[in-house]
C-alpha cells in the first residue's frame, strides 16, 4: 500500500495529479494540521470523474 498511487475504488484506474475525483470519507473528529494528500489517501475512498458521472446517470 505504501508508495502505490491512489486508485478509483470502482474501476481501479490510477488517480493522477489534476484529475477530478470524488472522495468519500468521514468528517475528521479532531482538528489540526495535516498533509492533505496523505490524509485523503489513508482516510478516503476515491471515485474518478467517469465513474461518478456513470453513477449519476444511472440514478436519473
Amino acid at each position: 500500500m505504501f508508495g502505490e498511487p491512489p486508485k478509483c475504488t470502482i474501476c481501479e484506474k490510477e488517480i493522477k495529479g489534476d484529475d477530478i475525483v470524488l472522495v468519500k470519507m468521514r468528517y475528521p473528529k479532531h482538528k489540526g494540521m495535516t498533509e492533505i494528500k496523505a490524509y485523503l489517501k489513508n482516510e478516503g475512498k476515491f471515485i474518478c470523474e467517469d465513474c461518478y458521472n456513470n453513477i449519476q446517470i444511472k440514478h436519473y
